[in-house]
């Protein structure tokens, strides 16, 4: 974003605020970024801080659309790397309506773009929140021994096996790429020996189900 833009500081201003837990307060700085915005990135900006503060779904999607509508008119770079979170905002919007197909399409738009937003924990997060979604709305998560697997380290709180796996559990998205990251994980989590002897066979059945045949 461009940090000497008036709208920009606004926004700033109105997400203090609501860190704050000054919701009217938030809302009305929104509101004065959309007021002042002098051109479809300045209103793209605005609409997507003004879709937080709806009190209705169908209101949250309408400036979700609008923030979209205006990004695509804005159509360079500055824009780019908001579309994975633009469509994972259409999504949540349309699964909040009911509207499931609507949904698992922005779902899966904000995954084929996962990409544009540079690397780090923002499109971790995005990646988190856009594989969920494409699980409920109808595409499959890896399950059998993994799943389970994952819940007994869950139970008994081993962070370094956890740590090695869900990043690429929780971030698929459904990709060829994705799809051998997760096993490399379950690989490497195997060739440590450090798991007791009915979770080693989990894994070893995890790494059977997860190799293509």
């Amino acid at each position: 974003m461009e940090p000497g833009n008036p709208v920009v500081l606004l926004c700033g201003q109105g997400m203090q605020a609501e860190a704050e837990g000054r919701a009217d307060d938030a809302h009305a700085l929104f509101q004065q970024a959309w007021d002042a915005a002098a051109d479809d990135y300045d209103a793209c900006v605005a609409a997507h801080y003004l879709a937080r503060h709806q009190k209705t779904p169908q209101d949250t999607l309408h400036w979700n659309q609008e923030c979209l509508r205006r990004a695509d008119l804005v159509g360079d770079e500055r824009v780019s790397g908001f579309y994975p979170s633009l469509h994972l905002n259409m999504a949540r919007a349309h699964e909040e309506l009911g509207e499931r197909a609507e949904s698992h399409a922005h779902y899966r738009q904000a995954a084929d773009r996962i990409q544009d937003t540079p690397a780090g924990p923002y499109q971790d997060g995005i990646r988190f929140a856009v594989a969920k979604g494409l699980r409920a709305t109808g595409e499959p998560a890896p399950d059998g021994a993994l799943a389970e697997l994952l819940a007994k380290l869950c139970a008994r709180a081993d962070l370094t096996a956890l740590g090695l796996l869900l990043p690429s559990y929780l971030g698929d998205l459904g990709t060829a790429e994705d799809h051998a990251k997760l096993l490399t994980a379950v690989h490497m989590v195997h060739a440590s020996r450090s798991l007791p002897e009915d979770e080693q066979a989990l894994l070893r059945q995890a790494i059977a189900e997860l190799t293509p045949r």
